[in-house]
């Protein structure tokens, strides 16, 4: 029988607190989408302009959530209102940035101070892997999407999987499960969500990135050794 009393919390989760101590996390709230303006491949990298209207309060070497990927500011034009990050070929296989387009919306999150409100739930943006929108159901005012991802039963084991009412990370955007399956899961969307981040422009097909709950990934590693 596991015990996770308050007394046991240290050992528990010292892991996960060193973890936020030591590298830029994020929320979920997406603070709103920029534009991709301009794209440079640089060998395997690629280097993306982006023009966003917070781009004036930006700082190199600032941490900045690009559809729930993490990456590093190495230039900004304040009078533009642009700004440019690099996107390595390891970043590019596991996410759908290689994708993008000039023109096309990326979502935006500044990352979060540790003694600011954690509106939606711990991100490290870090993408596991992609998945595909299978379908959007309007709901007199909402919409429900539809996702499908490559299960892989060891990863799952790892906490690389969704759970009914759980967390997940949808192109950096902090959502709750309904309809959990293995390798599907629907979120409910609201006006504002889909007004703010680039849900507005998904249809079936769009690829998308997943970010699993860190939490549950720490639990499942901590109960394989007890």
């Amino acid at each position: 029988m596991y015990d996770f009393g308050f007394q046991n919390e240290l050992a528990y989760f010292a892991p996960l607190r060193e973890t936020l101590n030591t590298i830029a996390m994020f929320s979920g709230i997406v603070e709103g989408t920029g534009k991709v303006a301009k794209i440079e491949k640089e060998k395997d990298n690629i280097t993306f302009t982006l023009f966003w209207d917070k781009a004036d309060e930006l700082k190199i070497d600032q941490s900045l959530s690009h559809n729930g990927v993490c990456l590093t500011v190495v230039a900004v034009d304040p009078e533009e209102k642009t700004y440019k990050v690099t996107a390595i070929r390891e970043t590019l296989i596991k996410s759908n940035l290689g994708l993008l387009e000039e023109g096309s919306e990326v979502n935006l999150e500044r990352s979060m101070t540790m003694n600011g409100r954690l509106d939606g739930h711990i991100v490290q943006g870090h993408v596991d892997q992609t998945a595909i929108c299978t379908a959007v159901e309007a709901a007199e005012g909402s919409w429900y999407y539809t996702f499908e991802y490559v299960f892989d039963k060891e990863k799952a084991k790892q906490g690389y999987m969704t759970v009914e009412k759980g967390s997940v990370s949808v192109n950096g955007v902090s959502l709750t499960v309904v309809n959990s399956r293995d390798n599907t899961f629907q979120v409910a969307i609201i006006p504002y969500t889909y007004e703010i981040t680039n849900f507005h422009t998904f249809q079936v097909g769009s690829v998308v990135n997943l970010e699993f709950d860190i939490l549950g990934k720490y639990m499942s590693k901590l109960l394989k050794y007890q």
